[in-house]
């Protein structure tokens, strides 16, 4: 009985909720930004499967809490679709999800699993509002912190607005020297490092949230380097192959604290072994 339900409620997701995996792949497949979009879906059942041993343990006990949140979610979904809101409707589609497993399976396996269904938040887009709201303050404090540490080290340098002068030179913080499409990237990578090489939910949580600091600080060291290559190497760094080498190698030091962060975290962690190696 309970497998026919489940196969019935799959087939209803699937159609009710086809414009909105349409958006997403389209999305996904015409933005760089969010091209890792394409990766989530598949980490996150491959994360399912292999928790499948742990799943069978746990009792299956349904949730009335979870059908009363199944219809929220279905009206949160069927309202944002006849309002053409794509954010709301993607999030309300993952709330279905969640709701569909208290429902069927209970408290104890949602909550085993909730950690795995929230990384399927990171392959919605950032509203075109929320993004434009967030990066003139990205390229502001950029700018400021740039300009404060090259002062110090004594460079003959001034800001207006987002523009930094130099002699011979002015730098415009342009919306991709905001640091936002590093960072939505680094997020997502920093949840699906926390999944697999940490078990505590609130530790996991802690690892996500660096990645927005840490992205800001390669972000400004990547300007800074800028700057004062074109100061004391006369050496433009702001476009062309340089400008993407620079960008891959700042990336990488970004990972790199991602997983220090990692590391100072683990202690407090329960012990546990890799998931990556199962």
């Amino acid at each position: 009985m309970k497998g026919s339900l489940f196969i019935a409620l799959l087939l209803g997701f699937i159609w009710a909720y086809f414009p909105v995996w349409k958006e997403l792949l389209l999305a996904w497949y015409s933005s760089d930004d969010y091209s890792h979009g394409f990766f989530i879906v598949p980490i996150v059942i491959y994360s399912l499967w292999q928790k499948r041993g742990e799943l069978q343990k746990i009792s299956v006990q349904s949730s009335s809490v979870g059908f009363v949140l199944l219809i929220v979610s279905l009206v949160l979904y069927f309202l944002a679709l006849y309002a053409e809101i794509k954010t709301v409707a993607s999030m309300a589609m993952i709330f279905t999800i969640v709701s569909v497993v208290l429902y069927l399976y209970g408290s104890a396996i949602c909550r085993e699993i909730i950690f795995i269904l929230f990384i399927l938040f990171f392959m919605i887009p950032v509203p075109a509002q929320v993004f434009s709201a967030i990066t003139m303050p990205l390229q502001l404090f950029v700018s400021k912190a740039c300009v404060w540490v090259a002062m110090v080290l004594g460079l003959p340098i001034f800001r207006e607005g987002n523009v930094i002068h130099l002699p011979g030179q002015s730098l415009e913080m342009v919306q991709a020297c905001s640091g936002l499409r590093s960072l939505m990237t680094l997020l997502t990578l920093s949840v699906i490092i926390s999944y697999f090489t940490l078990r505590s939910n609130w530790l996991r949580m802690l690892l996500l949230l660096s990645g927005a600091p840490v992205a800001i600080i390669v972000n400004i060291i990547r300007v800074l380097i800028m700057i004062l290559c074109f100061y004391y190497l006369d050496l433009d760094l702001t476009h062309g192959t340089s400008h993407t080498i620079l960008g891959v190698v700042v990336f990488m030091l970004a990972v790199a604290l991602v997983f220090l962060v990692k590391g100072v975290l683990s202690f407090w962690d329960r012990p546990a072994r890799s998931k990556l190696l199962l």
